[in-house]
């Protein structure tokens, strides 16, 4: 018997729903600028595809990283929001070196701060979540924090849409405004949020010596390789704003593509991170990645703006299905007091994966055209659904 959505919302504790809106406030900050980057990188400061994927796949990869080692201190110190709040902080005073940047490199600068507070905050923030929500309502939570989170995510481009129209095109007006969200993101996790007390025995270890790496078992490591192939499949979202921008869909503009695919995300993320909890978790991944292959196969078609829209939407459904689950998963399979260390982990693999993939499509895209990228996304996507039937049989058993 299912709980009806309204029961299941109201259950969820408090901290989830104000981390949500702390996700949500700096995903709108984000999302005014990394709508517009793309373009501001080629456009203004001329630079290739290349390195527009070489920026967006170290600074995705940088923050995952990131995540190892504050993922790790969030377990050693036993506290969580004390390195959230810090990641946050930093994330929202990075954002005015985007309106000044005269150059690819500080452009570069910025983005990597950016994503180092995104790294900072993001292990400690999860496994915040994890402590706060109870078992049951575990998938729920992750997916209400992921939709919330999301619908920053597409005011954020809808917000850049005005201004750009308001301010004809001036993308260094609109980075500046996108200041103020951030802060607000800072001030709401600072009072809004009250840190569950820990239980500890014993005393404290370093989470990632061997003995404490050892209790993280395969069911974990076949989570962190799945996320790892699912990231190589899906390489940086910059180039669905610059697939947009080859049909002629004027600058100002371009961003909707973006407000299509999170509003999708959003919309979708809570719902399946509530069947999440009650189904087989390597059947909805299976899922994820046939709904990523259309996608592909979409986009590659051609880039008329209703088939772009069309590829976008699709992508979005797959971020719905997959982003919440493989956080679900990684909770699942980590003991509580590593869950910290479990999702730095996770991260580190999957951001060394966002790299390889970003810069390969950058490549790809350059020497033989958009077409031809996402054709060989959906080739990996059919590589990573053969992946997900050696599942081990231990980790198999919980999902």
């Amino acid at each position: 018997m299912t709980i009806p959505t309204k029961s299941t919302l109201s259950r969820i504790p408090a901290g989830v729903w104000v981390l949500g809106f702390v996700s949500m406030l700096m995903d709108i900050s984000s999302e005014m600028i990394h709508s517009l980057l793309p373009m501001f990188m080629v456009t203004t400061l001329g630079a290739s595809a290349f390195a527009v994927g070489l920026i967006e796949g170290l600074a995705e990869s940088t923050a995952l990283i990131v995540k190892v080692f504050s993922g790790a201190l969030s377990d050693y110190l036993g506290k969580r929001k004390g390195l959230a709040v810090f990641g946050y902080a930093l994330g929202a005073l990075t954002k005015p070196l985007f309106a000044i940047a005269p150059t690819i490199g500080i452009v570069l600068t910025a983005r990597l701060l950016d994503r180092v507070g995104k790294g900072i905050r993001g292990a400690p923030r999860d496994a915040l979540v994890a402590d706060i929500a109870p078992p049951h309502l575990r998938g729920a939570a992750f997916g209400l924090r992921q939709s919330l989170d999301t619908v920053g995510a597409f005011l954020g481009p809808l917000s850049a849409v005005c201004l750009m129209l308001l301010w004809a095109n001036d993308f260094r007006a609109v980075f500046w405004v996108a200041v103020l969200p951030g802060l607000m993101a800072v001030a709401l996790l600072l009072f809004g949020v009250h840190e569950p007390e820990r239980h500890e025995d014993g005393k404290r270890s370093n989470p990632i010596r061997r003995e404490n790496l050892k209790r993280l078992g395969a069911p974990y490591w076949w989570v962190v390789g799945i996320g790892a192939v699912f990231t190589l499949a899906r390489f940086s979202e910059a180039f669905l704003v610059l697939r947009a921008q080859q049909g002629g869909v004027p600058v100002a503009l371009v961003p909707l593509v973006m407000v299509v695919m999170n509003l999708i995300y959003a919309l979708s993320a809570y719902p399946f991170g509530k069947l999440s909890d009650l189904m087989s978790h390597t059947k909805l991944l299976a899922l994820g990645l046939v709904v990523l292959i259309a996608a592909d196969l979409v986009l590659a078609t051609n880039d008329h703006w209703g088939v772009v829209i069309a590829g976008v939407a699709l992508w979005g459904v797959h971020m719905g299905i997959t982003q919440g689950l493989l956080a679900t998963m990684v909770a699942d399979t980590a003991p509580a007091d590593l869950r910290g260390t479990a999702y730095g982990f996770f991260n580190l693999m999957s951001g060394i994966a966002m790299l390889i993939a970003s810069g390969v499509a950058g490549l790809l895209w350059d020497r033989l055209g958009a077409s031809f990228t996402f054709y060989a996304g959906a080739a990996f996507c059919v590589v990573a659904l053969a992946g997900l039937a050696w599942q081990p049989r231990r980790a198999a058993s919980k999902n």
